[in-house]
């Protein structure tokens, strides 16, 4: 413990022998009419990774397996979930509460997009505005008998990350990355992070990993060597998948139908998923 210290764990980035369990100190109950099974972070060191996408994929591939999926839009101001599912419907509630909008195939989604009067709308607020937010998200929206809840976080380590981690009960999260070298101190960050939060890592995901040419079928390593095998190896976590490069699944996410874009990318992931749910 710092001769400076003041007691204030939630504030402090030191893992000392007296730290305090910062998430049951500041644990949020959802809202009383929600049903939540599990609730998996999708999170990433930086931007511009896929975490989006790869939340939008997960939700939908639990979904097809007949779990009911929902989504918690949590990136405030950079939203992009109701555009990856095709949702243009805005939120509505009650005095009972906020009620999510319902994909296509049914996974429930909340996002503020989905509260703004036009999707262009910026959101120019300070951090513990937007966190206060994601906040309201799980204790002020009804999520009805929700298998797993997926939440797409902003990039980083900071308010937003932060909140979620304390003010909800995660049963895990999923760290996506990019083939590049640098990418390993990034994801080094979040991994640290998780661990001084006492959130499980459930593995990793690599996306733009590859492209296949259609032409020839040979794969190409458009950002370089893969660097995951390390990164799993030094944090002895695992690696969940390697998505590609495909113009199909861009088509997809352009058009807003992730929902009916084909794939095995995520087989093993949800039996690891499905294995968490058996074990509750």
């Amino acid at each position: 413990m710092s001769e400076n210290c003041n007691q204030n764990c939630a504030e402090c980035s030191l893992n000392c022998a007296q730290r305090k369990n910062t998430r049951t100190d500041f644990l949020e109950k959802p809202h009383k009419l929600s049903k939540i099974k599990k609730v998996i972070g999708i999170v990433s060191g930086k931007g511009g990774v896929g975490k989006s996408l790869v939340t939008a994929m997960l939700a939908t591939a639990m979904n097809r397996r007949g779990h009911h999926s929902a989504v918690l839009d949590a990136d405030v101001t950079g939203p992009s979930i109701p555009k990856v599912f095709g949702i243009t419907d805005k939120a509505r509630g009650n005095e009972s509460g906020l009620y999510p909008v319902k994909s296509r195939k049914g996974i429930d989604i909340m996002s503020i997009n989905l509260l703004l009067e036009n999707d262009t709308d910026p959101i120019i607020w300070r951090g513990p505005i937007i966190a206060n937010v994601v906040k309201q998200f799980w204790t002020d929206v009804i999520w009805r008998d929700v298998d797993f809840m997926f939440i797409d976080m902003p990039p980083g380590t900071g308010d937003v990350p932060l909140t979620v981690f304390q003010s909800i009960a995660v049963d895990g999260i999923i760290i996506v990355t990019s083939p590049q070298e640098l990418v390993s101190m990034i994801v080094s960050k979040a991994v640290n992070m998780a661990e001084m939060m006492n959130i499980p890592i459930i593995g990793l995901v690599e996306n733009m990993s590859y492209f296949k040419c259609p032409d020839n079928g040979k794969e190409y390593k458009i950002f370089g060597d893969s660097h995951i095998e390390e990164i799993t190896q030094k944090h002895d976590i695992k690696l969940l998948a390697k998505l590609p490069i495909d113009p199909k699944i861009a088509e997809a996410c352009d058009k807003g139908d992730i929902e009916s874009l084909d794939g095995d990318w995520f087989d093993e992931t949800a039996k690891i998923l499905e294995g968490m749910l058996k074990r509750n």
